[in-house]
């Protein structure tokens, strides 16, 4: 046998094995995909391929959906305002379209989509089809989501901030000098009310007791002034006045230099953790620590309590604890709660320095 004369086979005959070698790499390509649905629609709309990355995230095997239109996957809502028709309308006239939104799995569930449809054109300049990618960006949006809902609620924390502090000023110069106006009226004429006199001053020292601690519970004192170490001092020795639990307070380390933001949280985040322990520990001992090193801030609030329940079931009232994680979650921190029953409970929160400081 004469050995082939590879100069005389033709060369279409090697441009037709080049495309079909192409072709077949292609369709392993696509086949080795699973993070993306690709798959080709004919000019109508309808499914002409799938591969496995369409079936895991739509749910269809090759079977159940070739033939079908793409429709298929959109809402109601979508296909009552003929959304699919103007996307491949769209991809027809531009070359492509690219589009997000609610798309419909085989078991009816819903994940947003990101859609790219590219138009497949002829040599002979003919619409031949559309090549559709999709992703499944559920996840994506979430976290999106609940960024948004953490900068709404960080916009909500400033805005009742700024309300309590302008509340607490208000109390403090307007009834505090009015209180302090009549006690002054009184006592001059303390002689004409013979015996009230004594009582209604009293009433009044109690009423701007209660008016001292209503500011500061809107607006801790000397925050602004006197800074974070200074409040958590007040704050504490009031709590060990007022509950007859004793507040250690230890502060060590650099927070001169800490936010607005960051200042109020900590704070906030140590005032609930005490009205908790008033509230629930039966505690008699209470550690409050506030330390920095060289990368975060970490704050500790630890009672001698009774603990949490082996089995603690969240009731869906607890704002403050909510109120602490959203707290902590604004200035870059975690929140962490360990607790053992009859040992009480230590809540721990880690923020990285850089999230907290100014410049």
């Amino acid at each position: 046998m004469q050995p082939t004369d590879l100069s005389s086979l033709s060369s279409d005959r090697w441009l037709n094995k080049s495309v079909i070698d192409i072709e077949h790499r292609y369709r392993l390509l696509i086949e080795a995909v699973h993070d993306y649905a690709i798959f080709m629609l004919d000019a109508s709309g309808c499914v002409q391929t799938w591969n496995p990355g369409a079936e895991r995230i739509k749910g269809y095997a090759p079977a159940e959906v070739i033939g079908r239109h793409f429709s298929l996957f959109y809402t109601d809502e979508d296909i009552a305002h003929r959304k699919p028709e103007q996307l491949l309308s769209t991809a027809r006239s531009r070359g492509q379209v690219e589009d997000e939104g609610w798309r419909l799995r085989k078991d009816g569930s819903r994940f947003w989509a990101n859609v790219i449809i590219t138009a497949i054109i002829g040599s002979d300049g003919a619409l031949k089809g559309f090549a559709k990618v999709t992703r499944d960006m559920t996840e994506r949006r979430r976290l999106e989501e609940l960024e948004r809902l953490q900068l709404r609620s960080a916009l909500i924390q400033h805005a009742r901030e700024a309300e309590q502090k302008r509340i607490a000023r208000e109390l403090h110069d307007d009834l505090g000098q009015r209180l302090s106006a009549l006690k002054m009226a009184l006592s001059a004429d303390q002689a004409k009310l013979a015996g009230q006199g004594k009582e209604i001053t009293a009433q009044i020292d109690a009423m701007a007791d209660s008016l001292r601690r209503i500011a500061a519970d809107l607006r801790p004192p000397g925050l602004d002034d006197l800074g974070l170490e200074a409040a958590l001092e007040w704050l504490t020795e009031s709590f060990a006045r007022r509950y007859g639990i004793e507040v250690r307070l230890a502060v060590d380390g650099d927070i001169e230099r800490f936010s607005e933001l960051a200042t109020i949280s900590l704070y906030r985040v140590v005032q609930e953790a005490l009205t908790n322990v008033a509230r629930h520990a039966n505690a008699k001992t209470v550690s409050v620590g506030l330390s920095t090193t060289d990368s975060f801030c970490r704050l500790s609030i630890a009672d001698d309590g009774d603990g949490l329940p082996a089995i603690a079931t969240p009731r869906v009232d607890a704002f403050g604890l909510i109120g602490m994680h959203e707290r902590a979650m604004q200035i870059g921190g975690e929140l962490v709660i360990e607790s053992q029953q009859g040992e009480g409970v230590t809540l721990t929160l880690l923020t990285p320095l850089a999230r907290i400081r100014t410049e």
